[in-house]
C-alpha cells in the first residue's frame, strides 16, 4: 500500500501527518461519502461524522496491487481499529472479531467495518482507491428502548471517557500507518496473524488468510483441502449493520 499523501489535518482531531480530515455533520454517512469523493480526494482522506452516539469514520486508501489481493487492506484496518480501542479501554477488557467485519467488546457487539472499491474495477486491475469505514457504538442511541440499551454494548457504558471516543480515531490513524509499514517491510503474514488472533479459537484448527483475502481453515490431521470462506461474499452481508438506523445492530 502507498503511504498517505502529506497534508495537514484540521485541529479538531489529533491526526498524524499524512491525513486530511473531512468532517461531516451528524446526519452524514462517512463510508458513503468516502466512496463518493475517494477518486478526487485521494489517499489519506479521513471522513469523520460528528456524532455523540457513534464513533464513525472512513479512510481513503490507494493500493499498489490488483483488487483481488488489495482487499487484504481490510485486515490492516480491522487490526488498527482493535488496537485503537484496546489502547483507550479499561484494563483487562477483550476486543475480538467475528469473521470478517464484526467487532466485539467483552463479547458484545460494539460495531464493525466495511470496505468499498470502484464498481467497474476488475479483479486483476489495481483499483484507484479503497475505502475502509468503521462504526462503533459510543453511547446509547435515542431510538433504543431501555431494555435493549441495557443489553447492548457502548463505549461510554464500558468505562470509557467522553474525550477518548474521539481519541480512538487518532489512534486508529497511527496504528493503520504502522500496519502498512509492517506489511511493506515484512509482508502480509504479520497482519494476518494479528487479525486471526482476535477470531474465536477452535481446538484442532489452523487458520490462514489466502492472497485474495478468503479465510482458510485447516483441520488437524485432515488430508482434504482447507475449508474456504469468501471475504467478498462475507463483506457483502455486513452482518453487524442495521441499515434502518445506520448503526451497529443491537445484540
Amino acid at each position: 500500500m502507498k503511504n498517505a499523501r502529506a497534508t495537514h489535518a484540521e485541529p479538531t482531531l489529533d491526526l498524524p501527518p499524512g491525513y486530511t480530515l473531512a468532517a461531516l455533520r451528524e446526519y452524514g454517512d462517512a463510508f458513503a461519502h468516502g466512496c463518493k469523493v475517494a477518486a478526487e480526494a485521494g489517499a489519506g482522506t479521513l471522513v469523520w461524522v460528528r456524532r455523540y452516539d457513534l464513533v464513525e469514520f472512513a479512510v481513503v486508501l490507494e493500493p499498489a496491487e490488483p483488487l483481488t489481493s488489495a482487499r487484504r487492506a481490510f485486515f490492516a484496518g480491522m487490526n488498527a481499529t482493535a488496537d485503537a480501542i484496546a489502547v483507550h479501554c479499561p484494563p483487562e477488557r477483550d476486543v475480538a472479531f467475528v469473521w470478517p467485519d464484526t467487532i466485539l467488546f467483552d463479547g458484545g457487539l460494539l460495531g464493525g467495518a466495511r470496505l468499498g472499491w470502484p464498481k467497474d474495477c476488475r479483479e486483476d486491475q489495481v483499483p484507484d482507491w479503497l475505502v475502509f469505514g468503521v462504526i462503533l457504538r459510543a453511547a446509547d442511541m435515542a431510538h433504543v428502548e431501555a431494555t435493549a440499551a441495557a443489553a447492548s454494548v457502548a463505549l461510554l457504558n464500558e468505562g470509557f471517557e467522553m474525550v477518548e471516543t474521539d481519541a480512538i480515531i487518532g489512534s486508529f490513524a497511527r496504528h493503520l500507518m504502522t500496519a502498512f509499514d509492517q506489511w511493506n517491510e515484512r509482508g502480509f503474514d504479520p497482519v494476518a496473524r494479528n487479525y486471526l488472533e482476535r477470531l474465536p479459537k477452535k481446538e484442532g484448527e489452523r487458520r490462514g488468510i489466502d492472497i485474495n483475502g478468503d479465510l482458510l481453515v485447516h483441520k488437524h490431521g485432515a488430508k482434504a483441502p482447507p475449508e474456504r470462506t469468501s471475504l467478498v461474499d462475507a463483506l457483502a452481508k455486513v452482518a453487524w449493520y442495521d441499515p434502518v438506523h445506520r448503526a451497529p445492530k443491537l445484540a
